[in-house]
């Protein structure tokens, strides 16, 4: 499995890192109707945070980037599923093939999971960084707007000082 598939599949849905049931069954290879089946016969394995059922308005925001089928819509809401939840399919769906897509899943949320962690270390050193020369580059601002005021007088003052005959 394409961990950049993966990670595009993933999605922030209610502050949550997720993937739509529709998504998985293309990697788990299953129609989404077995997949939801399977699921519910089992529902007592994913609770609210392991996974959640869209509501009207988040598949109406949905469908017109994602989901459509041949009759012009979806029938039903879509599941969500966290990252614990994506871990409880491959136990549910119980083949070769969801243990491995289960891992690949895995490794693309903790790879996310790693960037994010990387984005907010590289900000709050920039932020560091900021705080500690703010000062020289306030001194650099106002050395250069300083020396753009002088050019510009100088250049007024070489306008009206011209002498001699013009044509």
């Amino acid at each position: 499995m394409e961990l950049e598939h993966i990670k595009n599949s993933i999605l922030d849905i209610r502050g949550k890192k997720v993937i739509l049931d529709f998504e998985l069954a293309k990697m788990y290879q299953v129609e989404t109707r077995a997949l939801k089946q399977a699921v519910r016969r089992n529902i007592e394995r994913f609770p609210t945070d392991f996974m959640f059922e869209l509501t009207e308005e988040e598949m109406k925001n949905l469908t017109s980037q994602f989901v459509t089928s041949s009759w012009g819509g979806t029938r039903h809401q879509s599941f969500a599923f966290t990252e614990q939840g994506v871990a409880m399919l491959s136990a549910v769906l119980n083949s070769t093939r969801a243990v491995n897509t289960s891992i690949s899943i895995m490794r693309a949320f903790v790879m996310m999971r790693q960037w994010a962690l990387t984005h907010q270390e590289l900000s709050k050193r920039l932020d560091a960084l900021e705080q500690q020369y703010g000062e020289k580059f306030k001194d650099i601002e106002q050395v250069m707007n300083f020396l753009i005021q002088k050019d510009q007088k100088e250049t007024q003052q070489q306008q009206r000082d011209r002498i001699g005959f013009k044509k």
